[in-house]
């Protein structure tokens, strides 16, 4: 039998209502809009409106409410709040039922077949009749909605109607996000949220009508065993009552360019009903593994002869590959694997609803992959086909998950057997697909570890292609510190050890070089992956705003506009962004490489490499929501220190004093292929001077990481303040990497006519007396906002209780840092300067310091760590960065200070704004709370 398909495109423009359409003949699409009611008081089945002509406005399906503008218009006003900053605005909105009809003619050529109604993605739950007559319902948040019409019905023009629910069907399937008061975003799951994708309603994917004899072939399976050179082939048959007979399955497999590798033929003993049949085959010759670097692919073609007699055919696409985590770590194809990924949170800012065309997700993908990531982790959804189509043709890994983000885990028995079944469909519906390599319960779950490992476990029984784990980390402990018994793998920012991801770290530690997570992970068995690792803030980019062409509209990025409009900084937005987004890079740098250094470590998952405009406005990405650069970083830079082979240095520190001996330790994390006798290139640069460098030579770089290749040495003697880059690079390829680190002279400037002071009242009598003052008073006495390095975690609004800057920004050109070598934003040689200050509040006052701290999006305060003012007849230059205390050994601190005095020391220092004595008291006064 061949497939007869009716797709049901879709037409732009508004109409009354649908009367009817002309018949098509088979396999042309069917023309229509669908007529359109809203049941907000769920009037519609008690009514009957499915035996009716429902008279309303038009859409156009495959589409939503959202894309029609039906539904509530938003009365929301951009505003610093948590109702406007909880996430993006929709235009419209709409919760409840909604009926959905058109007619469609049956072709004559499909008497006597048998006709299926596809819906491909809906939200959430479908009832569907056929003039009138039931036809089930459905709620899968995961597979299409499949729909077998009556097998009498006569050809001509019948009646199509849909109820589309989406409401909460199974509130337990979420957690409660409590910070925000709008009820419609509180569900935070991310197949139903309106955080990241909305609560659309619709059917946004394929909707069409299939005819078919009453033997059809429902399902294939292709089970690879590349070790045995083996292909198990399951084949579903679902034969109509009464009608069992013998047959033949005949099948043949051919390349991507269609050259046939093999065909042959098993004999069917045809059972009635549903019943499937399996047959094992020798792997072709030519046949080759699939991965990231060799996308290999396959057809096989299964049809059913019965007497001679075609009754239907099946095409799947596969890769052969074998996955596995023998030893502990990741290994595909008898290779280790590293996942460089990032979170894929259903964050299409356009129309609210994820991309359905393959062409899309392929667009999506090579932008990932251009920055050197293999890897997406679907945070609580699973994609649709068009996904998993396009991962396999790039070479893609997928990491899915059921709808579920829970802290009361099988609490609810129908919850429970909701997502049971969803798992069974979504095995079923992609588990062909290679590059599905991981799948989870959820994100973060907690609650009943034991259901979570009954269900692991059916899971695995039912589908070996596949690696399972219970929850993709979890706060509910013992369950989030170590893998559940049913785990194959192990994703986690902790273990009973400590943190492997640098959020625990990175604030509290000296900047170093040399570390890794061995530490943590040295006694877990299974391939551990580090969680959504980052959520450095970014501050909100304002050239973002006119892309919001959809359905969306970002009043969180409107009210912070506005308020720094108010405050006199929006001049200062982009710079926010570029120095905030400067220093988040530095640290995903470092976050990725002590993964890449960690031996055993089997790969990371960024939270996240795109902007997530959700859960308070988590402007965390390097990239926009639309995946569009924010001018942060490139993707060759990124892909640097993130790609599949990537130079790397174990090395002390940030900061050294000008006669140390810099040493490091040489290391390449390679994760694509063998590389015998390779050289590797290093060398020091002052600026383009350069001041070392030498080679490595005759290296042979296995699979893997942490194997140690050598190690330089160089002389750091300067005779003033540099910053020096480190570069090392593979032979002549692009495998190539750098670092920064800062070198100063021992001395200490001495302070000559400059009164330097942590008094104020001292600093007053002098200012009064026409002196020139560095007054750097006692951090810890002053009002203002805690020094930090890292910047806001993930968000001020979903965590408002932290220190909530967002790093620094300077001209590096200012006399008063010339002495001090510096880009505009915080690098590491700020680290102890940060730690050791507070940011002032210089609000009202009119000073515009030299060395700005970047405030949180939510107050938006100015904030200083060093300005200068013209204070009565005395020149004044203050900070609230510690230059007093352990200048031995803190050297950025000593030389920073000296770079200070030497401009005051000089005719530059002319400030150009005045502050009165009483202002400056006001700003040095003693601890207030902030």
């Amino acid at each position: 039998m061949n497939k007869l398909l009716i797709h049901l495109h879709l037409f732009s423009g508004f109409l009354l209502l649908l009367c009817c359409s002309e018949p098509q003949p088979p396999g042309l699409s069917l023309a229509g809009n669908w007529t359109i009611i809203l049941d907000s008081l769920d009037r519609g089945i008690q009514e009957k409106w499915y035996e009716s002509v429902l008279t309303g406005a038009s859409i156009s399906l495959p589409g939503t409410l959202d894309d029609a503008e039906l539904g509530t218009p938003s009365s929301l006003e951009p505003a610093i709040n948590n109702f406007v900053l909880s996430h993006l605005t929709r235009k419209h909105q709409y919760t409840g039922p909604a009926w959905y009809q058109r007619k469609v003619s049956i072709p004559d050529s499909w008497a006597g077949k048998e006709l299926e109604l596809k819906l491909e993605r809906v939200l959430w739950e479908s009832q569907v009749w056929i003039n009138g007559i039931p036809l089930g319902s459905q709620n899968s948040l995961i597979v299409p909605h499949r729909y077998k019409l009556p097998g009498d019905l006569a050809q001509g023009e019948h009646t199509i109607t849909l109820r589309i629910d989406n409401s909460n069907l199974f509130p337990l399937i979420n957690v409660e996000g409590k910070k925000y008061p709008d009820p419609q975003g509180k569900d935070m799951a991310h197949a139903y949220t309106n955080h990241t994708q909305i609560k659309w309603n619709g059917v946004i994917g394929e909707l069409s009508l299939e005819a078919h004899d009453a033997m059809v072939i429902s399902a294939v399976q292709v089970y690879p065993n590349l070790k045995r050179k083996k292909l198990e082939v399951v084949t579903r048959l679902d034969n109509g009552p009464g009608r069992s007979s013998s047959g033949k399955l005949f099948y043949s497999i051919r390349t991507s360019n269609s050259e046939k590798l093999t065909e042959g033929s098993h004999n069917v003993k045809i059972k009635t009903g549903e019943a499937e049949y399996s047959f094992t085959m020798d792997m072709p010759d030519g046949m080759e593994p699939w991965d990231e670097f060799d996308p290999n692919l396959y057809h096989l073609e299964i049809s059913l002869k019965v007497d001679g007699q075609l009754l239907d055919e099946h095409t799947v696409r596969f890769g052969v590959r074998d996955l596995d985590n023998t030893d502990g770590v990741l290994k595909l194809n008898g290779n280790r694997i590293f996942l460089r990924g990032t979170l894929e949170c259903a964050i299409f800012p356009l129309h609210g609803y994820p991309y359905m065309e393959k062409s899309e997700w392929l667009e999506l993908i090579n932008k990932a992959k251009s920055f050197g990531l293999n890897h997406f982790r679907f945070h609580s959804w699973c994609p649709p086909e068009a996904a998993f189509e396009a991962a396999d043709e790039a070479g893609f890994y997928f990491q899915v998950e059921l709808p579920h983000w829970s802290l009361r885990v099988n609490e609810d028995p129908a919850t429970s057997r909701f997502l049971e079944q969803e798992a069974e469909r979504l095995l079923e519906a992609y588990g062909n697909h290679p590059s599905f390599l991981l799948m989870a319960l959820g994100n973060e779950l907690q609650g009943d570890a034991e259901w979570m490992n009954s269900t692991v476990r059916a899971l695995k029984e039912k589908d070996p292609r596949h690696l399972y784990m219970t929850t993709t980390f979890s706060f509910q402990r013992p369950l989030g510190t170590r893998p559940e018994p049913q785990d194959d793998y192990f994703v986690t920012q902790w273990t009973d050890k400590g943190w492997i991801r640098g959020q625990g770290v990175f604030n509290d530690q000296v900047p170093h070089f040399n570390k890794d997570y061995s530490s943590a992970i040295d006694h877990i068995s299974v391939p551990v992956i580090s969680h959504e690792i980052g959520q450095y803030a970014v501050f909100p980019d304002m050239k973002e705003i006119e892309r919001y062409t959809g359905v969306l509209k970002p009043l969180n990025f409107i009210a912070v506009k506005n308020e720094l409009e108010k405050k006199g900084l929006a001049h200062l937005a982009q710079d926010f962004t570029m120095a905030s987004g400067k220093l988040a890079a530095i640290l995903y740098k470092e976050e990725i490489e002590r993964a890449l250094k960690t031996p055993g470590f089997d790969g990371f998952q960024l939270l996240q490499l795109q902007d997530f405009p959700g859960q308070g406005t988590a402007l965390v990405g390097l990239v926009n929501a639309f995946w569009e650069s924010k001018g942060i970083i490139t993707p060759g830079e990124f892909r640097n220190f993130s790609g599949p082979v990537v130079p790397l240095l174990r090395f002390d520190k940030a900061v050294y004093e000008a006669g140390e001996t810099f040493k490091a330790a040489v290391e390449v994390a390679n994760f694509k292929e063998e590389i015998k006798r390779a050289t590797l290139k290093w060398k020091i640069l002052n600026e383009d001077k350069e001041l070392a460098s030498g080679e490595l030579t005759d290296r042979d770089i296995p699979l893997g990481n942490a194997t140690p290749l050598g190690s330089i040495r160089a002389n750091l003697q300067v005779s003033e303040a540099a910053r020096l880059s480190i570069h090392l690079t593979l032979g002549d390829s692009l495998y190539t990497n750098q670092w920064n680190i800062w070198v100063y002279p021992a001395e200490q400037a001495g302070t000559g006519d400059i009164v330097y002071t942590r008094s104020l009242q001292e600093a007053q009598k002098a200012l009064q007396a026409g002196e020139k003052v560095l007054l750097n008073p006692d951090y810890n006495t002053l009002t203002g906002v805690k020094g930090r390095f890292v910047p806001v975690f993930w968000s001020p609004v979903h965590f408002p209780d932290q220190p909530s800057t967002m790093g620094i920004l300077c001209d590096p050109a200012h006399l008063a840092l010339a002495d001090f070598p510096t880009d505009f934003h915080t690098d590491w040689q700020w680290w102890d300067l940060n730690i050791h200050s507070k940011a002032i509040p210089l609000d009202g006052t009119g000073v515009d310091p030299i060395v700005r701290v970047v405030d949180n999006f939510v107050s938006n305060r100015s904030l200083g760590a060093i300005f200068e003012a013209s204070v009565g007849s005395g020149k004044l230059l203050f900070t609230s960065i510690d230059l007093a205390t352990d200048l031995s050994s803190r050297h950025a601190a000593r030389q920073l200070r000296n770079s200070l005095i030497r401009y005051m020391q000089g005719s530059e220092f002319q400030p150009n704004q005045a502050v009165e004595p009483g202002v400056l008291s006001d700003l040095v006064a003693p601890v207030q709370p902030l």
